[in-house]
């Protein structure tokens, strides 16, 4: 017999040379047919690998993050068995699984390139393929076995060249340099450390989205692939509610919604990844900013303004020039200098800082700034608001005593969450990026960052998980990442405890002990920056901001022209309360103008006729409601509207 040990601790006994697939159904029919992995002590391994002796097990489930991604990797090698059988000579390089899918990248002979009418026939392909229940059958070779296994894939023997030849991982756990590879059938094989599922019958759940060109190795002096996507699931009803979320995604898209609702453009002059606000985009960002400094000003931040360049000298004292100059915009020769747009605002804060001595009294010390900065992204990762060359960071630097390090960051992170729940964004989850393997600074100082960090997290109840090893090489911190209406992911929120600027910039204050000590810089950007945190409201709202923060209101329409007049007073009733109001005068026709009101997504549309204009009332088309609530008194609907807009409902 052999004895495993199970996650809780229990231990479980099995025939010599059992399965993980024999441990799945010597727990339950219902786990052996979710079951398509295990893992060994930690490291995935195959359902068919047998269990050594003593080792702790864990079936992973289909429907698990790791058993998705097993599936998704599993996909994409029966896409490329599918390419090969279809074009036979084609080249294939890597295949992993991404988020929420998986690719493929190919060369195919004779210089041809795949259209979009050629995923049906993929698609097909593969799923013949999967009827087949072919299995998934591991082989280990040697380094020369594995470069005569492909010899005519020369991707394959690339990488296969570059294997580490003291790399036992390369291997899981065989000692030497092996190559490990998957069979389905004689004809088709492919070079992966695995897992995969059993079988390809355990698959079939998966679309192929789209085909886009890759440069090999994301290099492009390398060859230009052709890279095939898609996505796989552990069920039909799971497959289908992704790709409905998709479809959502496509119509909540920032980009087409900033143009349809007039709130910003790239124009082309500025060279891409530039944007310029209209005057819709532009209130709703005057919004944005007017609450967080309102916000900041009462939690005790004070405001500075820094320029947007600066000498070399200071980037370099910062370690900008060392650490990311190839990120930032050229420099300019002005006047016998070097001068560089600032990718962060951080030095200019520092600055503010040792502008004079400061004494332990003054601390903390917030420093909140608006402040643009300017990084020369790719063209090829540019994405609308979201990844942009120029942006504005929302952006806190705290300066304080080591003593005050625990408690500062447990308020920050409850600001920074408050602040976030006012913009209508509730999910929240964490990480902790802590000491990575190369580092600067001392190790008590890093100890003392991450507990306090980790005191945060837990002060304000928030789910986080630890990123072992995955702080900067300078410092630990936490992200902060919010779901949004149809249940992405994304990363806002930034706390950082800088363990180097500080010494880097000499900087001191004088303690109680009229000793000269060194604080602690916590780097904070709540938003991460006024465009993205744009782009991601936009999406979560559909652009169908909350009536706080829409550009318009209400807007009046009268149903005909002789009612213009009580129009306009129930607008200026409205404005008297704050609100921001349109009348749409009755050159058209009534339904015409109110649906044009509802694809400007405005959140009240307010119908005035005879009988509103004899008892003062208006007819109230709420945005989202089927039927208008009709008769409602004009001070009723003023006293509702201004609390929305008070609350930030």
């Amino acid at each position: 017999m052999t004895t495993v040990f199970l996650p809780d601790g229990s231990a479980r006994d099995l025939p010599a040379g059992a399965t993980g697939a024999d441990l799945a159904a010597a727990i339950g029919r219902s786990l052996a047919k979710a079951a398509v992995g295990v893992t060994i002590d930690g490291r995935e391994a195959d359902l068919t690998r047998p269990l050594p002796g003593g080792a702790k097990v864990s079936v992973v489930t289909d429907a698990s993050p790791e058993g998705r991604h097993l599936l998704r990797h599993s996909t994409a090698h029966v896409l490329a068995q599918a390419v090969t059988d279809l074009w036979p000579g084609a080249r294939y390089a890597i295949g992993p699984p991404i988020e929420d899918g998986f690719y493929y990248d190919f060369e195919l002979p004779g210089g041809d390139h795949f259209s979009d009418d050629d995923l049906g026939r993929i698609e097909e392909r593969m799923r013949a393929i999967i009827s087949e229940d072919q299995p998934f059958v591991r082989e280990e070779h040697s380094v020369a076995e594995g470069l005569e296994i492909f010899a005519d894939q020369p991707y394959k023997v690339e990488i296969i060249e570059g294997v580490d030849r003291s790399d036992d991982d390369a291997a899981e756990g065989v000692g030497g340099a092996v190559v490990s590879i998957y069979r389905n059938t004689d004809q088709f094989v492919d070079l992966c450390r695995g897992p995969h599922v059993p079988s390809t019958g355990r698959l079939g759940h998966f679309k192929l989205m789209k085909v886009a060109a890759a440069y090999w190795r994301g290099d492009e002096r390398r060859p230009q692939l052709q890279r095939i996507y898609g996505t796989a699931w552990e069920s039909k009803v799971a497959l289908e509610d992704h790709l409905h979320r998709l479809e959502e995604a496509e119509k909540r898209d920032h980009r087409r919604l900033g143009a349809e609702l007039d709130l910003f453009h790239f124009p082309p002059e500025l060279g891409g990844g530039l944007v310029v606000f209209h005057p819709k985009g532009g209130l709703v960002r005057k919004l944005m900013e007017d609450y967080s400094r309102a916000e900041h000003e009462k939690a005790g931040y004070e405001f500075v303004y820094t320029p947007h360049l600066a000498k070399s000298t200071l980037f370099e004292i910062s370690g900008h020039l060392e650490w990311y100059a190839d990120g930032m915009y050229p420099p300019m020769e002005l006047e016998g200098a070097t001068y560089y747009p600032k990718p962060m605002n951080c030095p200019m804060h520092i600055l503010v800082y040792k502008s004079r001595q400061r004494s332990y009294r003054e601390l903390p010390l917030r420093l909140f700034e608006f402040g643009t900065v300017y990084r020369f992204e790719r063209s090829g990762v540019l994405n609308g608001l979201l990844r942009a060359r120029g942006f504005t960071q929302d952006d806190s630097h705290i300066f304080c005593t080591p003593e005050q390090l625990p408690r500062e960051l447990a308020d920050l992170l409850a600001f920074v969450l408050r602040l976030l729940r006012a913009f209508g964004l509730t999910e929240f989850e964490a990480e902790l990026a802590t000491r990575p393997e190369k580092y600067v600074g001392d190790p008590a100082e890093w100890d003392i960052a991450t507990d306090a960090l980790r005191h945060a997290l837990e002060a304000a109840g928030l789910a986080y998980q630890v990123a072992e090893g995955e702080g900067a090489f300078y410092a630990p911190k936490i992200d902060v990442h919010v779901r949004d209406a149809i249940g992405r992911r994304w990363q806002v929120s930034t706390l950082q405890v800088d363990l180097q600027e500080p010494q880097r910039f000499d900087m001191e204050f004088v303690g109680a002990d009229n000793a000269r000590h060194r604080p602690f810089m916590i780097h904070r950007a709540l938003f991460g920056s006024i465009e993205r945190f744009f782009g991601i409201l936009i999406e979560h709202y559909a652009g169908a901001f909350p009536a706080w923060l829409a550009p318009v209101q209400a807007s009046v329409l009268p149903v005909r022209s002789d009612h213009q007049g009580y129009a306009d007073e129930v607008a200026a009733a409205l404005r008297g309360i704050g609100a921001r109001v349109e009348v749409v005068a009755a050159t058209e026709q009534l339904g015409s103008r109110v649906r044009k009101a509802k694809l400007e997504k405005v959140p009240y549309v307010l119908v005035v006729g005879d009988d509103d204009r004899a008892a003062r009332t208006v007819g109230v088309n709420a945005r989202g409601e089927e039927r208008p609530d009709r008769g409602v008194a004009l001070d009723d609907f003023a006293a509702r509207l201004s609390q929305e807009i008070e609350t930030h409902a």
